[in-house]
């Protein structure tokens, strides 16, 4: 006797007849991050901080170019990465990367959950001789909530009671200390002089040898 398919399954088996059309995201509650960079988890940043909003698609190389432009410029103080779903991987590697290239930055993480609508369309059966076009595409809309990262990297002191703060890493980079000098020779072979101060001493013997002479 068959066993009886999971709920999970008979879903993923209806959901192969529909793709996705669009996904909106919206936060979960009464924050919006749509707006400008002083919008979000972080309300109270000033005008001219920026705000990189990292994708699953976005060029790690891309964002790290313009924020770290950005942040060369003395009149640049704080910027924001922040990323949802699979991009919060993206938006942690973003931040450390030019914590590495810029020292002395003050870090506050802020982590939270939105609420994203998919919108899923049926596909259309195939088609078969004499069938007329039949009603339009029915749509289906699918509501997850996903794990939303923003990070905050300020050249200000920020405060460090506050959840989420990170001192500036003492140490941002790698230090290149010069290698010491190797020598070339091998283990059993004589340092220079070495060999011509051993020659100069005379043999045991050799001097009796003289005498009798």
């Amino acid at each position: 006797m068959a066993k009886p398919a999971s709920p999970r399954s008979r879903q993923r088996r209806r959901m192969e007849n529909f793709r996705k059309v669009r996904s909106e995201e919206a936060p979960v509650g009464s924050e919006d991050e749509g707006g400008g960079p002083g919008s979000g988890p972080f309300a109270d940043l000033a005008p001219g901080a920026v705000h990189m909003r990292v994708k699953e698609g976005s060029k790690i190389r891309n964002l790290l170019a313009f924020a770290t432009t950005s942040m060369a410029q003395p009149a640049t103080r704080t910027i924001v990465f922040s990323g949802c779903g699979r991009a919060t991987t993206k938006t942690v590697t973003c931040a450390e990367i030019l914590k590495r290239r810029l020292a002395g930055l003050h870090q506050v993480t802020r982590l939270r959950y939105r609420s994203v609508r998919e919108v899923w369309q049926s596909l259309p059966p195939e088609p078969t001789p004499g069938q007329k076009p039949g009603e339009p595409a029915a749509s289906l809309s699918v509501l997850k909530n996903v794990p939303s990262l923003a990070i905050l990297l300020s050249k200000d002191s920020l405060d460090p009671r506050q959840p989420g703060y990170q001192p500036p890493n003492p140490h941002p980079g790698p230090s290149s200390q010069p290698a010491a000098p190797t020598s070339k020779r091998s283990l059993g072979e004589p340092a220079a002089g070495e060999g011509s101060a051993k020659r100069s001493q005379p043999e045991p013997g050799a001097a009796e040898e003289d005498q009798t002479a």
